[in-house]
């Protein structure tokens, strides 16, 4: 008997069973009991989470035999049960749109549609991958999809949503599944080992749930693997040269040595992510990832929603956060795009990367544009106001000085002071010379000064300056 792979043995069965799907399950069962089944489903996620598992037990649910009416809980035990979990039913008929692209291959299912089961209730389309559908293919579905006989369903699964047209999302209910969460990942996992009668430490069943990504199926493919190994016992140390590193670990850990401005350590990261099998490209693109998810935690708090990470990693980002601004990471986000489009077409690809990192690792000696210029600012204003100061003004020291030179000449200070009443008079008296007008130039008439004092522009000079009009000539149209 040939070996069925864990990821179809253990494929979930009811709407129970779907793991970290569990709203959508309860929507759909709902829809079940009170017969309120669309007509046209769109099931979006990425790989693994549950899409055509989900469309499969929909469509038990719509033609178990066990039951005169579609039921919540298929028997699984039924004909229609076991043909449509294998994808052999007659009336559930499993469509692959990678392969069948065309306008032809429409025509033939629009032809077909007419034509009522032959066993079960509701003939079922479940057409996977269908955003592949070309431009015609969608144009000619439109009409059957919006009006189909009644006892025909449509289930449609993509990983690209928003390459199916807006014109076919609008014709069906949209289901989007989400990356399941780690723990449950794990919790599976430990099940099916107890299952297997296989015995597994908890790092390795973690490190299998971290690096599956969300991905029950991957998660499956990688313990499939290491069972493989023949062992009662799984244990970390065993399969460290079997199963990489996490991603987010390395991503951890080199995130910490460019804070610590530490280039050797962050070049020697970068080495064993590249040696884990990381091209260049993608090395950028998982470390912009890590950053965005810092500046995120750091900018909108450890509590947002906007960050889907374990609960264990969150902790330490959260920690790991705090030691860059956010400057900081709009600046570093900024340079690994830079490289990730330069890698593609450069022939030096591990230069860059290593030239990025370094730079990276001194990231804290580079200053944004924002804070030279406000730096600029302060002492053009501290310039600014030291020139407003009057030239009459001294300072505490300049008077003791000479309150200490008057003090050591006594005969000059009294006649300093028989003069100081007649100078005083003098500068009150004598007003400060206006400044005169360009000789060449006539003299502005009232009308002109009072146009230009109405100007915007020349009001807020004058705000600026704190001056007043001498002269008004038209420039360019103005005054």
């Amino acid at each position: 008997m040939s070996y069925t792979v864990l990821a179809r043995k253990y494929r979930s069965r009811t709407f129970d069973e779907v793991i970290g799907q569990e709203a959508i399950a309860r929507t759909l069962k709902n829809a079940v009991a009170n017969g309120r089944v669309h007509h046209g489903y769109l099931f979006c996620g990425t790989r693994g989470v549950g899409k055509t598992s989900m469309a499969r037990i929909l469509a038990k649910a719509l033609n178990c035999l066990a039951t005169d009416t579609p039921t919540t809980d298929p028997c699984g035990a039924c004909e229609a049960c076991q043909a449509i979990a294998v994808g052999q039913d007659l009336d559930v008929i499993e469509i692959d749109a990678a392969s069948n692209t065309g306008v032809d291959n429409i025509r033939e299912l629009r032809s077909n549609v007419q034509y009522r089961p032959s066993r079960c209730r509701f003939k079922v389309y479940i057409i996977d991958e269908v955003h592949m559908l070309s431009t015609g293919a969608f144009n000619a579905l439109l009409k059957t999809l919006e009006e189909p006989p009644s006892h025909v369903k449509f289930i449609f699964c993509t990983t690209e949503p928003h390459r199916v047209p807006p014109t076919v999302q609008s014709r069906c209910q949209r289901f989007d599944f989400r990356s399941i969460p780690t723990d449950q990942i794990a919790g599976q996992l430990t099940s099916i080992l107890q299952a297997e009668s296989v015995d597994a430490d908890e790092a390795l069943i973690r490190r299998i749930a971290r690096l599956a990504d969300g991905s029950m199926r991957d998660a499956l493919s990688l313990l499939d693997q290491l069972l493989s190994l023949g062992q009662d016992h799984l244990a970390a140390d065993l399969v460290d040269e079997i199963l990489p590193r996490a991603g987010d670990e390395l991503m951890l850990e080199l995130t910490n040595a460019l804070a610590g401005n530490d280039a050797a350590a962050a070049l020697s990261c970068t080495e064993r992510c590249l040696a884990a099998g990381l091209g260049f490209e993608r090395f950028a693109v998982s470390l912009i990832d890590h950053l965005r998810c810092l500046m995120l935690l750091r900018v909108c708090g450890a509590d947002t929603d906007l960050v889907e990470v374990p609960a264990g990693v969150r902790q330490e980002m959260a920690a790991q956060c705090e030691r860059f601004d956010a400057a900081a990471y709009v600046y570093m986000i900024s340079l690994l795009e830079q490289l990730r489009r330069n890698v593609r077409f450069s022939t030096c690809g591990r230069a860059l990367v290593d030239a990025a990192v370094v730079r990276l690792a001194d990231a804290d000696k580079f200053s944004s544009i924002e804070s030279l210029l406000a730096e600029l600012d302060g002492v053009e204003s501290g310039q600014a106001k030291a020139e407003r100061t009057p030239r009459g003004t001294v300072d505490t020291a300049t008077k003791i000085g000479a309150d200490s030179s008057r003090s050591a000449t006594p005969g000059k200070t009294a006649r300093n002071r028989q003069r100081a009443p007649a100078e005083r008079a003098t500068k009150r008296t004598t007003p400060p010379p206006a400044p005169s007008a360009r000789a060449d130039m006539p003299a502005p008439s009232s009308g002109q000064v009072q146009a230009a004092l109405r100007d915007p522009l020349v009001q807020r000079a004058m705000e600026v300056f704190q001056g007043r009009p001498i002269d008004v000539k038209r420039i360019y149209g103005r005054h």
